[in-house]
């Protein structure tokens, strides 16, 4: 080993040499630095002097630290030798006490009887006064004094359950004696019932009692959290020991909330005084004091009774939950009566719109307190849809039965005596359109009040009925014409109704645009707005129709005249046509446009058609050319009386149709029978919708066209025919000229 170390003392050794030679040869490598070797030589020694004071105080220190070390190790040794003597004498004495251990149990058993004794002698004084404390608390519940009352029951109450603790710790099982405490203190569970039935009846008063006698509502509150907290003890000391006294744990904070759940389903329920026998508007009135019952309640809560209660209550929240609860349980009570279609509406109107509105539930004061939209809704959907369901049932019946009703009274009115009343414009008309919208109007405004969706679902259940009542209105107004042209006198104002009912048509479809600007929320057409104008249309168009018939009717017996011998000598038929048409026409005045114009048109064809119908039926034929002319010219001239007619009444040009006659009347004037080719041919190329036979009837009337010059005509005039499809007047095409066969029926069978 000595060889190993000085091996490797010898090799340091070399080592340190090369280092100090390689350092000395790296400081020397210049001449320059030759000077300086004395400067190098005392650095270096400087540098070993400060290494050689390191290592002799690091040398120092470990011996130090050893010395020290050996010192503690020595004490340690002398404390292990100590205790290792006082184990030894620990382990003797233990042997020693064993015995004597045994012998304490007699000690024991005094130290639990004196603990007994104890609590014996502490609770002596309640114990001798049991009874007197009990009439003495009875007294105080009676008096109302309640928080002084309560404090005696928990004086008798810690009395017997302490003495109850006692012995359950001594003998648990001895129920003997258990038994005797229990019925020493057998009163005192019927004053704690009596002290709960005055809070309860406190509670049950709350939302009164609050606003006249504050204290009271606090007594209560602290009473119950008194009985809170020793409810927590003995629930505690059950866990610890198994014991618990009787009718522990009270729970009267859970009673306090149930109570106070049954005062505000009290209150919610006994806001119905009224029935639908004795008041119509039971519900609304129902709902209207519930409202401001509900209110004005939470309202006291908020503002009075959150002060009565410790902050962690959160009373407020409760009360308006157990208001929320209490009136769902009656909507929905409500909700499933047989309810009319207005008390649907009512019910809904206050379910969706009131209930959560600023006059109830979203009330400022009560905003800040809780979120309205947090709250489940008050009736669940599906019983909502079904109510809805049930109302539009209901209003769909009703309202057949109003239209039916209204058509009726309608109906009746189209029999007066009297003219129907008229607009400030002076137009005929009948109250039914004003009665419809009226009720139309009366029933959006129900369904708006719920909500958009179901205002479009009665929109559209109003306009769908005035589909098919419409149909029942033409269907009345073809009976009416059809009555009346068994007796024309009656009824007397036959011509004044038709236009009123002419009028309505017009007011129903300004009524329909209406009700559709103001309640729908699209304006789209619907398959119901294309019915109800295609109908309006075909009953104005067909009481026009009748009017014109009527009108026709006066004037058949003139008609039947024209183009006669009688005529023709100078009858005055188209003069009384005239004076009897525009008289007519004094009445249609009434009628609105654009049914008024429409039936000026008509009338003017329809004039026309008939005096050209007069002339087709080949009444007369001329012998000579005078009568020729003479009839030509009052054809011109009576052209001319229902241009001005026309051109008066309806203030158009009514060129076209008129001279229609004077184009015929040019046929029958011409004196040259071999210009007549001519004429014909300017009369069909004016009015191309002229047959072959129209053209030999005017022949024939004529009087002077042989066989070969009409064929002649004819042909040629067959060569050069025009298409027809295009003409946008036509005159001819509804004019059939009569056969012999035909001429020679009875009229009234035609």
């Amino acid at each position: 080993g000595c060889e190993e170390s000085a091996n490797c003392i010898t090799e340091t050794d070399r080592e340190a040499v090369a280092t100090a030679a390689q350092r000395v040869a790296g400081m020397l490598q210049r001449s320059d630095q030759l000077d300086k070797v004395e400067q190098y030589r005392r650095r270096e020694a400087r540098k070993k002097a400060s290494v050689e004071a390191r290592l002799k105080a690091a040398i120092q220190s470990q011996l130090d630290g050893v010395r020290t070390g050996l010192c503690q190790l020595h004490t340690a040794l002398l404390d292990v030798k100590s205790i290792q003597g006082s184990l030894a004498d620990v382990s003797k004495d233990w042997r020693q006490s064993i015995n004597t251990i045994e012998n304490l149990k007699d000690v024991k058993e005094a130290v639990v009887q004196h603990s007994q004794l104890a609590s014996a002698v502490e609770n002596l004084k309640n114990i001798f006064s049991v009874p007197e404390i009990v009439r003495e608390t009875q007294e105080l519940i009676e008096q109302a004094e309640l928080l002084q009352a309560h404090r005696k029951l928990m004086d008798l109450e810690c009395s017997r359950d302490d003495l109850m603790y006692e012995q359950y710790r001594l003998d648990s099982r001895n129920t003997h004696d258990m038994n005797l405490i229990r019925n020493y203190f057998g009163e005192v569970q019927g004053l704690s019932e009596e002290l709960a039935k005055q809070l309860w009846m406190v509670l049950q008063r709350a939302i009164v009692t609050v606003r006249r006698d504050p204290t009271m509502l606090v007594s209560v509150v602290r009473i119950i959290e008194r009985e809170e907290k020793i409810d927590r003890r003995m629930l505690d000391r059950r866990r610890q020991t198994g014991f618990i006294p009787p009718g522990r744990p009270k729970a009267w904070k859970e009673h306090m909330f149930q109570v106070l759940e049954g005062t505000v389903c009290t209150r919610i329920e006994g806001t119905q005084s009224e029935t639908r026998e004795s008041d119509k508007m039971w519900l609304v009135r129902l709902l209207e004091i519930t409202r401001k019952y509900v209110l004005d309640d939470l309202t006291v809560v908020k503002n009075l009774m959150v002060q009565c209660f410790p902050p962690h209550y959160g009373i407020f929240r409760i009360f308006f939950d157990l208001y929320h609860r209490a009136l769902s349980a009656r909507i929905q009570e409500l909700a499933a009566e047989d309810l009319e279609a207005n008390e649907i509406v009512s019910l809904l109107t206050w379910v969706l719109n009131t209930y959560t509105s600023i006059e109830m539930m979203g009330h400022p004061e009560l905003a800040a307190e809780c979120d309205i939209n947090e709250l489940e809704p008050l009736l669940p959907q599906d019983m909502v849809d079904e109510l809805l369901h049930k109302y539009i049932q209901t209003i769909s019946s009703n309202i057949t039965g109003w239209l039916r009703k209204a058509l009726e009274t309608d109906k009746k009115d189209w029999k007066r005596d009297t003219e129907p009343d008229a607009d400030q414009d002076g137009y005929y008309q009948t109250s039914l359109p004003a009665i419809v919208f009226q009720m139309f109007e009366q029933n959006l405004q129900v369904a708006a009040q719920i909500n958009e969706t179901f205002k479009e679902q009665v929109l559209h259940l109003c306009l769908k009925q005035m589909t098919s009542f419409l149909q029942r209105y033409r269907e009345e107004t073809v009976v009416y014409k059809d009555e009346h042209l068994k007796y024309r006198q009656l009824p007397q104002c036959y011509v004044q109704y038709m236009i009123a009912i002419i009028n309505n048509c017009q007011t129903f479809k300004e009524s329909v645009n209406s009700l559709k600007k103001k309640y729908s929320l699209t304006t789209e057409p619907t398959q119901n707005d294309a019915a109800i104008d295609r109908t309006l249309s075909e009953v104005a168009k067909d009481g026009c129709q009748f009017l014109l018939d009527e009108v026709f009717l006066d004037l058949e017996h003139h008609l039947s005249e024209l183009l006669t011998r009688k005529w023709l000598g100078g009858c005055h038929a188209v003069d009384t046509i005239c004076v009897t048409v525009e008289d007519y026409f004094n009445d249609f005045a009434r009628i609105k446009k654009p049914y008024n114009t429409e039936m000026t048109s008509e009338a003017h064809r329809r004039v026309v058609v008939e005096y050209i119908k007069a002339v087709m039926q080949k009444r007369i034929t001329f012998k000579n050319a005078d009568e020729r002319k003479a009839g030509a010219d009052r054809m011109i001239k009576e052209a001319e009386q229902f241009k001005t007619l026309f051109g008066k009444l309806s203030g158009e040009d009514t060129d076209r149709l008129c001279d229609s006659i004077t184009a015929i009347a040019e046929v029958f004037k011409l004196t040259d029978p071999s210009l007549l080719y001519l004429e014909v041919s300017t009369l069909v190329s004016k009015y191309p919708d002229i047959r072959e036979e129209h053209v030999l009837a005017l022949l024939a009337v004529r009087g002077d066209a042989n066989r070969d010059m009409r064929q002649t005509i004819i042909e040629t005039l067959n060569q050069s025919k025009v298409s027809v499809a295009a003409i946008t007047q036509p005159i001819f095409r509804d004019i059939t000229v009569p056969t012999i066969a035909s001429m020679a029926v009875p009229k009234l069978l035609k």
